[in-house]
């Protein structure tokens, strides 16, 4: 790691961007001017947390002790280094004096998720309940990806949580770990209190909605908790039992294949099965390495970096490309389907436009209009006039996603 100083101050990062030496480190985040602060929504935290725009970049300053500062820096490299979804740690700052010479809290800087939002940032009107669904589905993948990495986040909630669009889904985003500890492997007790954390938290959130009168009146909270520990189990079941395979059974190899094939459909990649024998045939469980199963083939095929679920929609519609063009090549399929298809749907977009979305959200909600514009034709009604209808009748009407967070991008 790189050091920077500027007078009593020390910043230590990965690479330090010069920008951040001119900022007012003698003054208490709580007291910095409006002229240095972007206005960004951001959840509950029990630190005083300001936003930054440097560069064209936006950080997230947070004041803790030095201490927690260091121990988080050092856990998002961590996770960052494994692909983990979690903020991407920039630096710490130490050794800060205000005007009078005293000591003030060390700052911990990130690097803000573009198009992410806090949870109570999704919700200017009431909560839906298929929102809430949505929502939960992805913080239960979320904490199911994180202990199989070996991580206890000792604070799972929504408000430690960012979310970013995911072809009609959520993706979860890891934002506060000051809590959290790696470990090679978690022990069930390790885990089972994880969940417990998490179950207080949501009811807690839940009840804090609904005295802001941000809660459907169908959903309970009670209910709420029960069903993002049943979503997370059952998750955490497929990914990691193992399956008993009779020694007989013709279809063995079949069985296996297909609990292989659901893995990848729910994201997860896998590097090995190991096979042990028992009494009535075989023991079977597969090696699931991580998530990012879609993300990865669409990466290696294309270049494009999406969310899981954005790239499930894109990698069906290469095939599906690849199938009718009757190329064998999947990789010169996948260089004609990125030239030919996708790059043009993203450069028919109008630059006014652009902010809402990121470009492969954008491409995944084209696609399902398509589908719904041929379902009510009867037919097929074909990629431009698809585009000019999403355009004109849906994505012109959406809100600014950008321009809630605080940041303009060139077009």
């Amino acid at each position: 790691m790189e050091g920077g100083t500027l007078g009593s101050v020390r910043i230590t990062s990965a690479l330090i961007d010069p920008a951040l030496l001119e900022l007012p480190w003698n003054i208490p985040l709580e007291e910095w001017p409006a002229d240095h602060l972007v206005a960004l929504p951001q959840g509950i935290s029990r630190h005083i947390v300001r936003f930054v725009k440097l560069n064209e970049t936006v950080y997230a300053l947070k004041e803790t002790r030095e201490k927690i500062a260091e121990k988080e820096y050092d856990l998002l490299r961590a996770l960052e280094r494994i692909d983990f979804p979690a903020v991407e740690a920039v630096g710490i700052v130490t050794d800060r004096i205000d005007d009078a010479g005293e000591p003030l809290e060390t700052v911990l800087i990130t690097r803000h998720l573009q198009f992410s939002l806090p949870y109570r940032a999704l919700f200017s009107h009431v909560l839906r309940p298929e929102t809430m669904n949505r929502l939960l589905d992805a913080l239960a993948a979320l904490v199911v990806r994180m202990h199989l990495t070996g991580f206890s986040w000792g604070d799972c909630s929504l408000s430690n949580t960012l979310f970013r669009r995911d072809a009609g889904a959520f993706a979860a985003y890891l934002v506060d770990a000051e809590t959290g500890n790696l470990y090679p492997k978690l022990s069930e007790g390790q885990r089972s209190e994880d969940i417990e954390i998490l179950r207080l938290n949501i009811f807690g959130e839940c009840l804090d909605l609904e005295a802001a009168e941000l809660l459907h009146p169908s959903i309970d909270p009670e209910s709420v908790v029960d069903d993002i520990i049943a979503r997370y189990e059952q998750l955490w079941h497929e990914v990691t039992y193992e399956q008993e395979v009779p020694r007989d059974a013709r279809d063995a190899r079949h069985d296996i294949e297909g609990r292989i094939r659901r893995l990848n459909e729910l994201g997860f990649d896998v590097a090995e099965v190991a096979m042990s024998t028992v009494d009535s045939g075989y023991r079977v469980r597969p090696k699931v390495v991580d998530a990012g199963y879609h993300t990865r083939r669409l990466i290696r095929l294309t270049g494009l970096d999406a969310e899981e679920n954005q790239a499930r929609q894109l990698l069906n519609d290469l095939d599906t490309y690849r199938a009718e063009s009757d190329l064998t090549d999947e990789q010169q399929a996948a260089h004609r389907w990125l030239t030919e298809v996708f790059e043009p749907v993203v450069r028919a977009v109008p630059a006014h436009l652009r902010h809402k979305l990121e470009p492969q959200e954008i491409f995944s909600q084209i696609i399902q209009h398509k589908w719904l514009l041929s379902e009510r034709a009867g037919r097929d009604v074909g990629m431009a006039p698809a585009v000019q209808s999403y355009l004109t009748d849906v994505l012109a009407h959406k809100p600014d996603e950008q321009a809630v967070l605080g940041i303009e991008i060139n077009a």
